[in-house]
């Protein structure tokens, strides 16, 4: 849930709620950053429970990890999953199944619990994702 930097609840469709990242990196509210989808080309890929025990992604995940290419991937905070960052254009967020596995593209009106911790090699810089949203729909 996301919270603002005083500790009251925050909305993903409020900006009134928002904090700058610096305010919120130094705040104690909550357990961790997070950061609003608001429609203004960034996009995230969340993969959900797309690792293995030896933290490697699971053949349908890396399907998509190829299709995107040099763009920033972070662990997600279970541990389990990803988060494929870039930019693209999609209207509403939407959840498929995809080879067995569950993806969540959005791009507006939704809060995403942030990590930092970059997965593998890729690179910390936002690529074009909008092929592999097209694909993925």
């Amino acid at each position: 849930m996301p919270l603002t930097i005083g500790g009251s609840v925050a909305s993903s469709t409020d900006p009134s709620t928002w904090s700058r990242y610096r305010d919120a990196d130094r705040s104690t509210a909550g357990v961790g950053l997070g950061f609003v989808l608001n429609g203004d080309g960034l996009v995230c890929l969340d993969l959900d429970h797309c690792l293995d025990q030896d933290g490697a992604p699971l053949p349908w995940a890396q399907t998509i990890l190829d299709a995107a290419g040099d763009t920033w991937v972070e662990v997600s905070r279970s541990g389990e999953g990803l988060h494929v960052w870039g930019r693209g254009a999609l209207e509403h967020g939407r959840r498929i199944t995809f080879h067995g596995g569950s993806v969540e593209l959005y791009a507006t009106g939704r809060y995403m619990a942030v990590t930092g911790r970059t997965f593998g090699d890729k690179p910390r810089r936002l690529g074009d994702l909008q092929h592999v949203i097209d694909a993925l729909l």
